[in-house]
């Protein structure tokens, strides 16, 4: 069994993986009318939803709100960033990596104690 503050977790990083997908995994289908990747997208959206929710509800016996949109936000990131280079080959810059990092840095401050 998953332990209960490692659920939301994971369950955001899966729903992330199929948000990505449909945001972006239609990049590589130009060719294909927009109203059929809109509905693509939404059909792939689903999933990510059937993840997210559960993710929330079970994370927020553990996590405040904001906590677990940091999280989001944080595991976001790094799945697009793994889907920029793997996916779009397109690379992750120094000024990326920058900005992610400060991105970073105000999740550390959401999650520190009080200051």
């Amino acid at each position: 069994m998953i332990p209960q503050s490692i659920l939301p977790i994971v369950l955001l990083a899966m729903s992330n993986i199929f948000m990505t997908f449909a945001w972006y995994g239609h990049l590589k289908f130009t060719d294909k009318p927009l109203w059929l990747v809109i509905l693509a997208s939404w059909g792939i959206a689903f999933f990510e939803y059937c993840l997210a929710v559960p993710a929330n509800r079970f994370g927020h016996a553990v996590y405040s709100a904001a906590e677990l949109k940091t999280m989001q936000e944080v595991i976001t990131l790094i799945v697009f960033a793994i889907f920029s280079i793997a996916y779009l080959n397109e690379p992750i810059t120094i000024n990326h990596g920058v900005g992610f990092a400060l991105i970073a840095l105000g999740a550390f401050f959401v999650f520190k104690g009080p200051l």
